[in-house]
């Protein structure tokens, strides 16, 4: 099998040839059709970020079931799937509360008596988030994918397992925007315009992206935007206090810096609620002024790829692109070849793209 591999880091993506082993009772061998290129992947392989090297990079996948365990009860052979990172044991006791990102058994479900991947040296080469998804296959535990409707195109499809499940996910679950709202999303790259997506579709009455891209705001406009501001140009917090008559109800932050966060802090109205979603390193202390957490009753909250249930998020964002009311086709900005994946990650840093997707033949 072809992949794409992480030696070092800072680095580069090296082409190798690895051996996989066979699926385990409660694993699946997957056909990789499409996947997202994500500002994590670059975390990592810039080295904000450290992983154990060396690594198949990629999660936001989607292919075709080869080959299914002699326990797995979830897909067959032939399925057309959409990969997730946040594996599930179904048994503890954040599961059974539903809060499947939270599992303590995450990181069991990956371990298995031997490699998944073997380099031409003999050594174990590790898969990100236990996908491995810049590879021409991907061995998966079966509550890692979910099943979808066979009309949905593979490319569009790949998008729901980070960027739509993270954006939508964290508007829906972890912030539960109510209608009439409204909401400031500071980052319009394919997770920010995934709140954009998904505070629409919950109702909030006005919608305010922040970007530095004009190319960006543009796109967060199509795609349900109410208003946006160039943070080059003016001052992000007073621009959007100004259009929310004093702060917003709900703020996004989609980058991974310290002071993207603060700033989605300070946009809030009293009783706001601010959701992280961007990588921020543990390097980078954040700064906010404390006695808005009770004088004002603001919240600071993470949110984990959107707090998701991706069993039953997945496919209802499908079920809503095919009803016409959820954009993928738009936010896919550029193809590229696995041979090309380097020049896609290449446009990810450059910035002004909403994702960029790699097709294998």
């Amino acid at each position: 099998m072809r992949a794409a591999v992480l030696n070092t880091a800072p680095g580069q993506l090296e082409f190798e040839e690895l051996d996989m082993d066979a699926p385990g009772p409660r694993e699946v061998l997957v056909r990789t059709a499409a996947v997202g290129l994500c500002q994590s992947d670059l975390h990592y392989i810039d080295a904000h970020w450290s992983t154990a090297l060396p690594e198949v990079l990629g999660h936001e996948a989607a292919g075709v079931v080869e080959a299914v365990g002699s326990e797995v009860t979830a897909t067959a052979p032939g399925d057309h799937v959409v990969t997730c990172m946040t594996a599930f044991c179904g048994r503890c006791r954040y599961c059974v509360d539903g809060r499947l990102t939270l599992c303590v058994n995450h990181s069991r479900l990956r371990t298995r008596p031997r490699p998944a991947l073997l380099n031409r040296h003999g050594a174990a080469v590790g898969r990100m988030g236990g996908i491995g998804g810049f590879a021409e296959q991907m061995l998966v535990h079966e509550n890692s994918v979910v099943p979808i409707d066979r009309d949905l195109p593979l490319d569009r499809a790949s998008l729901l397992g980070c960027a739509m499940i993270t954006g939508v996910g964290a508007v829906w679950r972890s912030a539960r925007v109510e209608p009439g709202a409204s909401v400031a999303v500071i980052g319009c790259g394919g997770v920010g315009l995934s709140v954009v997506q998904g505070a629409r579709l919950a109702g909030a009455a006005r919608i305010i992206a922040v970007d530095v891209d004009e190319h960006s705001l543009a796109q967060a406009r199509l795609l349900g935007a109410t208003a946006t501001v160039n943070a080059t140009a003016e001052d992000a917090v007073d621009a959007v206090r100004r259009l929310s008559s004093g702060g917003v109800d709900y703020a996004f932050e989609a980058i991974g810096r310290p002071a993207t966060v603060e700033q989605a802090f300070a946009m809030l109205a009293p009783g706001g609620v601010a959701t992280v979603l961007g990588m921020v390193p543990d390097d980078q202390p954040l700064r906010i002024t404390a006695s808005e957490l009770f004088f004002h009753e603001k919240k600071l909250q993470g949110s984990l790829l959107g707090s998701n249930q991706f069993p039953t998020d997945i496919p209802r964002l499908a079920e809503l692109y095919v009803q016409g009311r959820l954009e993928l086709d738009g936010m896919i900005s550029r193809r590229v070849g696995f041979d090309d994946i380097d020049a896609g990650l290449a446009a990810l840093r450059a910035g002004g793209v909403n994702r960029v997707v790699v097709e294998f033949g």
